[in-house]
């Protein structure tokens, strides 16, 4: 496990010592506070309007977190690729992973230490839209399971898109490339749901079943679903599998 720690540190040193870090949390928090803002204003006038009909009151949970987060969801396919793009792509580039592949280290060490060093830098990113969260503590009553119930569902979310991008970033040595193909491989993930319209109920449930954005929704009205849970750590499990067979081909090559 120390061996796992000591990858997991190099990486989040290696994040902050170049822009990405700075970048991705810079945008991302700009990119959050934006919508968060315009949620914000749209649930204000909406409680506004209800408070002349009557006294019908507003879920904060469910129409003002819930659209805020299904919202995010869309940005994190932009930024995951920033963070996963240089985590192999950038040692075979500067020529390192050599080094790193005849070190006393074994592949599952080195693999579980990048997605831990990524995750830490995605858990950061979290934690800054946590900040906005806590905000709406101060001017109302919102419930706080089903906020962490929906954060947990983007962390899982986000540990499925970071496996796919070791994965990708361990076939390639350039880091834009690596970039474009995992932005469109969590598109393709993203948009999968969309063919189950048109496809046999067979087909269809299979469709609905692989697309990794239905199975955040019940995380974001508040509900723990095991069916869930262990759809996103066989996919993230499967993930770090398949970029095990992706490194240890390239120390046979090596």
């Amino acid at each position: 496990m120390s061996n796992v720690l000591a990858i997991a540190q190099k990486e989040i040193r290696s994040y902050f010592a170049s822009p990405i870090a700075y970048v991705v949390l810079g945008f991302f928090a700009l990119v959050y506070g934006f919508f968060y803002v315009q949620i914000l204003n749209w649930f204000v006038q909406q409680g506004m309007q209800m408070a002349f009909a009557g006294p019908t009151t507003l879920n904060v949970n469910q129409q003002m977190i819930r659209p805020l987060l299904l919202n995010m969801t869309v940005v994190l396919l932009f930024v995951l690729p920033m963070i996963t793009m240089r985590t192999y792509a950038e040692e075979k580039r500067s020529g390192t992973i050599e080094l790193l592949l005849t070190s006393p280290l074994t592949d599952l060490e080195i693999i579980l230490g990048k997605f831990l060093g990524a995750m830490a830098l995605y858990g950061a990113m979290l934690a800054v839209s946590l900040v906005y969260v806590l905000l709406l503590f101060f001017f109302g009553t919102p419930e706080w399971k089903p906020i962490a119930t929906a954060y947990l569902g983007l962390l899982l979310l986000g540990g499925c898109f970071i496996s796919v991008g070791l994965l990708v970033s361990s076939f390639t040595r350039n880091q834009i490339v690596a970039g474009m193909i995992t932005f469109a491989v969590f598109l393709l993930l993203w948009v999968i749901d969309w063919a189950a319209s048109s496809a046999g109920p067979t087909m269809r449930t299979v469709l609905e079943y692989l697309s990794i954005t239905q199975h955040f929704d019940d995380f974001a009205k508040g509900v723990i679903d095991t069916k869930h849970i262990v759809y996103y750590v066989s996919f993230i499990t499967f993930g770090l599998f398949l970029t095990a067979k992706s490194v240890d081909s390239e120390r046979w090559r090596g």
